[in-house]
């Protein structure tokens, strides 16, 4: 991989996801460029709705990606790294076309059916992209680290969610999923409301309660596996503090939103690696 198309990824991924950026950085730096590579992609396909005006030209980049991965890239420099880098450690490409068939639910505004579903677009989601990552940083091979990145990517995926809920539902986006909000007696409408509903509260609170349920043996399975694929899992890291923020009683699902400080954030990863769980 040339020095500056690990250049062009390692700047979109410290822009688009400082979190995965700081990790990488405690990943040798022999398999670092792939890693961005990965993360870039990533970032890249995470974000295709604030690129396009309409859904349907959100599906065609998406289909251009899944294209490009099997070497149509046109030189686009992502694109070329990450094809180099699923070449060099084998990387399933049926991960990658599962990802980018969960991208297209951020195009549009339809609600998240349950909760099952919404595990299912965390698995294909964030935790492939831990997965991948794990592979890429045991050389290619397996690490057995399946169970540990599925729970992980559930707990990193939903915490992601519930934090970002004030500007997901200002767009008209409805990750609360509906069989939930319908047990007590809310409504994705209701996410537009003010105040926040007591039943988005309550959907609100059980989500959080489901981050720490997966996090919890997500720590325990990876206790387990060779530190070499930490790095994978650091941004992990960060879940339980913003929980534990999301938690306090003031807080408003629709209205706060919670973030940790740069600062923060790179102790917490720091602290991540040096005692070798996240």
């Amino acid at each position: 991989m040339s020095m500056d198309a690990s250049a062009h990824c390692a700047a979109i991924v410290r822009a688009g996801n400082r979190d995965r950026y700081l990790a990488d950085l405690f990943a040798p730096e022999a398999v670092r460029p792939h890693l961005f590579a990965l993360h870039a992609f990533d970032v890249e396909v995470a974000t295709v709705r604030d690129k396009v005006k309409e859904p349907m030209l959100g599906e065609i980049r998406l289909e251009w990606w899944r294209q490009a991965l099997r070497g149509d890239h046109g030189g686009q420099p992502v694109a070329g790294a990450l094809a180099e880098t699923i070449a060099r450690f084998h990387l399933p490409i049926g991960a990658f076309d599962n990802l980018l068939q969960a991208r297209i639910f951020d195009l549009y505004d339809d609600p998240m059916p349950t909760v099952g579903d919404l595990e299912g677009y965390a698995g294909d989601t964030a935790s492939a992209i831990i997965q991948l990552g794990a592979i890429i940083l045991a050389g290619g091979q397996e690490p057995g680290s399946g169970e540990a990145a599925g729970l992980a990517g559930v707990a990193l995926a939903v915490t992601g969610i519930l934090a970002n809920l004030p500007a997901s539902a200002a767009r008209g986006q409805c990750y609360l999923p509906a069989d939930k909000l319908a047990v007590v007696g809310a409504a994705p409408a209701d996410l537009r409301s003010e105040p926040t509903t007591e039943g988005v509260r309550t959907v609100f609170a059980d989500l959080a309660a489901l981050a720490r349920e997966r996090l919890a043996p997500a720590r325990q399975a990876m206790d387990s596996l060779d530190r070499a694929i930490l790095p994978a899992f650091l941004p992990a890291a960060v879940v339980e503090p913003m929980l534990n923020r999301m938690a306090k009683p003031a807080y408003d699902p629709l209205r706060d939103g919670v973030d940790l400080s740069p600062l923060r954030r790179q102790w917490i990863t720091w602290t991540a690696a040096r005692r070798g769980r996240f």
